[in-house]
């Protein structure tokens, strides 16, 4: 539209200020994702630092989620920032099909990292095509068809991987054609095998998951993908030795395991990569975000020898416009870097066990609201419960309740950006985070559980 147009609906071209056109703009021509467009109200963010980000009137939120936890090393670290700066002043773009140095570099400091003989990286955009292209690569390897994956589950929204996704996400999009059969994963707190401990609902869910191998037919299975641990269904951490055993079921069955690593991976569970520190080496490892902390979009795929020679004479079918895009893969080099560098894994692993863990498990002798906080190094959510003796959730599954929009409007009211899943929360802070800040956030958190207290009806 010219200027005289925008003036005749009546949209200001002169007195608004940047934020009022970034919104107007937003809500006049953005389709947002998972959203009802007419119901959304954005909020517009105009800067960001660290473990910070700043609204349109300079309010400042500590970013408890990292965003959609890719925030590794946090909001503009100077060595990332810096780096795509320099690639751009070389080179912004060149085909997949040549050799850039950033992308050779990063799949080297990927290999070394990824566990077992993942030697040879395949880029992608993100951790949904990386989702894509292991299954394609999995069922070219074995012949087969079928994917098995588990319930509480997200792989991503692209066709393979929402139908591979255990969540109402899939429900609009599921046609039941895509050759995914799911399965129940282990987790105690709402156990589906009615365990009373940890070692009776590993050994439950890996027993229903060979009957389901059995009763789906092993030899129609190319691969099963799971989610080394599941994040945004509710951190459900596999008890020790389910990993391990859904590597044994597959090696028995001739059938090809595909950890997701895209929340997980590059420090997030405390380890570079949370199957590796389960003991376990996949196939297929998928990644994304934490890879360069999400400044420019990126994933891929780590694949084990066997596959790599598998197409080392066969051309494999598959490849995207910006697999390896220089300025993504400089930003992953110095992401990875900064990781390595400022200790970032260890950090991890001490906020959870040190920071997180303790001041959790006093919140849930606290409230009767909070049933359960679980997680592993900076990846922790907190079950909340309208019922503790009926365990009923605080919102119903798929949706959102009064209690939960009063508790995220009160958190973002007191500068607290929150990361809720129907009746959870989620903490996933940048792995950088001070313990005075990261503290100061749980000290609010603790605020909110108040007001879900004022929820629960015990009967």
């Amino acid at each position: 539209m010219v200027s005289a147009e925008l003036e005749q609906a009546g949209l200001s071209t002169q007195s608004e200020t940047r934020a009022q056109r970034t919104y107007r703009l937003d809500r006049r021509h953005v389709f947002h994702s998972w959203s009802a467009q007419e119901t959304l109200d954005p909020m517009v963010l105009t800067e960001a630092k660290g473990c910070f980000v700043w609204d349109e009137t300079g309010k400042r939120y500590l970013d408890i989620g990292s965003q959609l936890v890719n925030m590794n090393v946090g909001h503009q670290h100077p060595r990332v920032v810096a780096a795509i700066q320099e690639q751009a002043g070389r080179m912004c773009m060149i085909g997949p099909q040549h050799a850039n140095d950033a992308r050779s570099e990063a799949a080297r400091l990927i290999a070394e990292r990824t566990p077992g003989d993942l030697n040879r990286v395949f880029f992608t955009n993100g951790g949904a095509d990386a989702n894509e292209h292991a299954v394609r690569m999995a069922r070219l390897v074995t012949g087969r068809h079928k994917i098995m994956t588990a319930y509480r589950s997200y792989h991503g929204g692209t066709t393979t991987a929402i139908n591979m996704t255990g969540d109402p996400r899939r429900w609009a999009n599921d046609l039941g054609t895509a050759g995914v059969a799911h399965f129940w994963g282990p987790f105690l707190y709402r156990s589906p095998f009615h365990s009373e401990t940890v070692e009776q609902e590993c050994l439950r869910a890996l027993e229903h998951l060979e009957r389901t191998i059995i009763f789906e037919g092993a030899a129609t299975i190319a691969a099963i993908v799971l989610e080394a641990v599941p994040g945004t269904p509710g951190v459900m951490v596999p008890p020790p030795g389910y990993l391990s055993g859904v590597r044994e079921l597959c090696d028995r069955f001739g059938i090809k395991l595909i950890v997701d690593e895209v929340m997980t991976g590059f420090g997030r569970t405390g380890s570079w990569f949370s199957s590796d520190a389960q003991g376990v080496v996949p196939d297929l490892l998928t990644f994304a975000k934490g890879v360069n902390s999400g400044y420019v979009p990126l994933g891929g795929v780590a694949i084990c020898d066997e596959i790599v020679e598998f197409f080392g004479k066969r051309v494999y079918p598959g490849g995207l416009t910006y697999s390896g895009h220089p300025l993504a893969s400089a930003a992953a080099v110095a992401a990875i870097n900064v990781v390595e560098d400022e200790g970032l894994v260890q950090n991890a692993a001490r906020l959870g066990r040190d920071v997180i863990e303790p001041r959790l498990h006093a919140m849930v002798d606290r409230h009767p609201s909070l049933a359960e906080a679980r997680g592993v190094g900076a990846m922790w959510a907190l079950e909340l419960v309208s019922d503790p003796s009926t365990r009923e959730p605080l919102a119903p599954y798929g949706g959102t309740s009064a209690a939960m929009t009063e508790i995220v409007g009160f958190l973002m009211a007191n500068g607290l950006l929150p990361m809720t899943n129907y009746h959870r929360l989620h903490i996933m802070p940048p792995l950088n985070i001070s313990d005075t800040n990261l503290i100061q956030g749980l000290e609010l958190i603790d605020a909110a559980l108040d007001i879900a207290d004022r929820y629960v009806t015990d009967n």
